[in-house]
């Protein structure tokens, strides 16, 4: 569905990402999990097309991916951040314009939008203004606002992180439950194995700009492995 080959990213002059390989197969959701600082986040921005690499190359179900990416690659991937970037109107509207931009039929739009604010549980609040909302109501918008698009793509970073213990607890929950029914293909960001754990079949370890293990959350913690990925998985060792 979507690869990564020799990625590497630099900024202000300093290696961020050096020689990323990775691949996400179709119906996949995979983790990326590491220490802050270690090149998670600048991944995730290269697989979404909001940066452009130094080098290396991207493939979008088998065509390479120019340096200009093509308005209609860029409308199958739907990005979630920590943060919740609302827009300025309420829950509703922020759910509803990104399918009236891409000229979907008033009804059918107003059918998804109700759709995915039900199954995250903001249907209620679909009337009350962004900037009212908690965190995890905010973060509920935005995971709804997301699924309403239906991406051939999600990619999520960091999206429990501001979040109160039972709000996080829940919200993985409803989210485990939504990837289970629409089996979408999916990129986690998480410094949080416990995250990787529910929500994954598949991770890898970044360290440094550098993918330093891969597999399942149960063999990256159960088969032994080597220098930096041991140092940092030992946090969740049983």
């Amino acid at each position: 569905m979507l690869e990564a080959r020799g990625i590497r990213w630099q900024k202000n002059g300093k290696d961020i990402l050096q020689g990323i390989d990775f691949n996400l197969a179709q119906g996949e959701c995979t983790g990326l999990i590491g220490p802050n600082g270690s090149g998670k986040s600048s991944l995730l921005k290269i697989l979404a097309f909001l940066e452009r690499p130094t080098a290396g190359f991207l493939r979008f179900r088998g065509r390479s991916v120019p340096g200009t990416v093509p308005l209609e690659i860029r409308r199958k991937i739907a990005v979630v951040f920590q943060e919740s970037l609302l827009l300025n109107c309420n829950v509703y509207d922020n759910v509803a314009l990104s399918l009236k931009i891409r000229g979907m039929p008033k009804k059918e739009a107003q059918r998804r939008v109700i759709s995915w604010l039900e199954r995250f549980g903001v249907a209620h609040l679909q009337r009350q203004h962004a900037r009212l909302l908690s965190g995890g109501e905010a973060q509920r918008v935005s995971l709804a606002r997301a699924f309403v698009l239906e991406p051939d793509v999600l990619l999520l970073d960091e999206p429990f992180s501001a979040l109160d213990a039972p709000t996080r607890e829940s919200l993985l929950h409803d989210l485990a439950g939504v990837f289970r029914d629409t089996k979408t293909t999916t990129v986690l960001v998480s410094h949080e194995f416990r995250d990787i754990e529910r929500l994954t079949q598949r991770a890898s370890v970044m360290i440094d700009g550098q993918i330093v293990a891969s597999g399942s959350p149960p063999d990256l913690l159960h088969t032994p492995q080597v220098g930096r990925a041991t140092d940092f998985l030992s946090h969740w060792y049983a």
